[in-house]
């Protein structure tokens, strides 16, 4: 009785393994290929959500862009903005995962500082005078 219940939960883990394998592979695929993304000239600009089933949301159709809201009902076009009455927002990468994780730890974030910048080739070869001659 015991060996029929290890092979049972053999089979139940290696079945369980093949579904993961299946998933990453076709979530994979579909990344490849493109699908869920957007084709075409629209873009979302904005979101707001204001509670877990309600958001506004602005979306740039072209040169308008589309007020919508979204509900537990559906979605409803709320109004329009001009293009020009937008912010330009400049495009940013967000914030790193390990500034998340260390603000959730309590650790302050590690400041980057720059790599500073080697000196050209001329100005190696000639030193600064100091008013030394030689």
């Amino acid at each position: 009785m015991n060996s029929s219940y290890s092979s049972y939960v053999l089979e139940t883990f290696v079945t369980l393994l093949l579904v993961c394998v299946v998933a990453v592979v076709v979530l994979y695929g579909a990344r490849r290929f493109g699908i869920g993304r957007a084709r075409g000239p629209i873009e979302l600009v904005g979101q707001l959500p204001l509670d877990a089933r309600r958001a506004i949301y602005l979306v740039r159709v072209g040169a308008q862009v589309i007020v919508v809201g979204a509900s537990e009902a559906g979605l409803a076009r709320l109004g329009e903005v001009a293009d020009s009455a937008l912010p330009k927002e400049e495009k940013t990468n967000g914030t790193p995962f390990k500034d998340v994780l260390a603000r959730l730890r309590g650790a302050p974030p590690k400041l980057t500082v720059p790599e500073p910048e080697e000196p050209s080739a001329a100005a190696a070869k000639d030193p600064p005078n100091d008013g030394e001659s030689s």
